[in-house]
């Protein structure tokens, strides 16, 4: 049973995958791939003086965006029209007994069921979850860390995901698309014989990942999909947690920069990240239009592209070696223009909140 696509808009743009369904360092452990990134890295801190320069590529953010930054608090300094962009959130406390407090929250802020839940602190999709009603509402809060925060938004059906990434220097006039990752979710399609578990271990991608999959959905494996039944594997569109990332830079137009140039402009001293969009149809999101952002990432984020299976590893160092360059280059010239790197003991103290705290979450959908 071949592993199929959720993205039917999309569909016209895909090229084939014809040699092969994984790349052999796409699943690699993080130490393997990002050794010579964290070797390049600390060059650039050797030759500007300052390991934690990319913390000032946006000053305006907590550490610049990379780790430990508040996801709610980068939505709330978008401003004027592009505001309207914005998939609605809103931010509540978890505690075991809030449901109808965080209820009253979404209504508050126009938001109703189905709804995303998201930690407000976070990174790679952890604890993200669809909450179709009031039970998994009140599931997710007492599974949460009690008195952390946690994001409430507005869910956007729309079938099309992407990931673009935008870069300017402060000294130009103008930034440019550096990146865009068309992301597509994991799906297998019954024949009314083989159980779930049976069609992910026999499916060409899925059942070289199967670890990703087969502990959140554990409790369907048993589960016989009917015939044409299609099961999504995974809802969170990213890609350690089993979506399917394909390269789209190659799309990039001129209504597409000037929309994000628009976006970037729009939050006080961005320069460098990735902003997350959903969307119906391919052709519309090329045009600058017909999208919603879901979520916007700092200095931390990543051009996701890499993890196309087509893409080669030394495309994916080049394209990892020039991000975090112009991270530095762009903290360079903030750090001149007065803007103060963040300190590495403050970067660290924010890192390990980070990571405790995502070792607490809920499973991801």
């Amino acid at each position: 049973m071949k592993l199929s696509t959720a993205l039917p808009v999309l569909a016209s743009t895909r090229q084939r995958r014809d040699t092969r369904p994984v790349s052999f360092f796409e699943f690699w452990p993080d130490w393997l791939f990002y050794f010579p990134v964290v070797a390049h890295w600390m060059a650039l801190g050797v030759r500007y003086g300052n390991f934690m320069l990319p913390t000032a590529a946006n000053p305006a953010i907590t550490a610049g965006g990379l780790c430990g930054e508040s996801k709610s608090e980068i939505l709330d300094q978008v401003a004027g029209p592009v505001r309207d962009l914005l998939a609605r959130y809103t931010v509540v406390v978890a505690s075991s007994d809030g449901t109808a407090a965080a209820e009253d929250a979404s209504k508050a802020a126009g938001i109703g069921y189905p709804l995303i839940a998201k930690p407000d602190v976070g990174c790679n999709g952890a604890g993200v979850r669809l909450l179709r009603d009031r039970s998994d509402l009140g599931r997710y809060l007492h599974d949460f860390p009690v008195g952390e925060r946690i994001v409430l938004q507005e869910f956007i059906a729309d079938e099309g995901e992407a990931g673009v990434f935008y870069v300017r220097h402060p000294d130009a006039a103008v930034g440019r698309i550096t990146s865009i990752t068309l992301k597509h979710a994991p799906v297998v399609t019954g024949d009314g014989r083989s159980t779930l578990r049976e069609l992910i271990l026999s499916d060409p991608r899925a059942g070289r990942v199967a670890h990703l999959y087969l502990p959140r959905l554990a409790d369907r494996l048993r589960e016989v999909p009917a015939t044409g039944e299609r099961v999504r594997l995974v809802f969170v569109g990213n890609h350690c947690k089993g979506s399917i990332f394909e390269d789209g830079s190659h799309l990039a137009t001129r209504a597409l920069a000037e929309a994000f140039e628009r976006i970037a402009r729009s939050i006080p001293d961005f320069y460098f990240g990735r902003i997350d969009v959903r969307f119906a149809a391919l052709p519309d999101l090329l045009r600058g239009d017909g999208f919603r952002i879901i979520e916007i990432n700092g200095a931390g984020s990543e051009a996701t592209h890499v993890w196309d299976p087509r893409t080669t590893l030394s495309d994916a160092w080049r394209v990892q070696f020039f991000h975090y360059g112009a991270a530095f280059r762009i903290g360079a010239a903030n750090r001149a223009r007065g803007h103060r790197p963040t300190r590495l003991r403050s970067v660290l103290r924010l890192w390990r909140r980070q990571k405790r705290l995502m070792a607490a979450y809920p499973m991801n959908d």
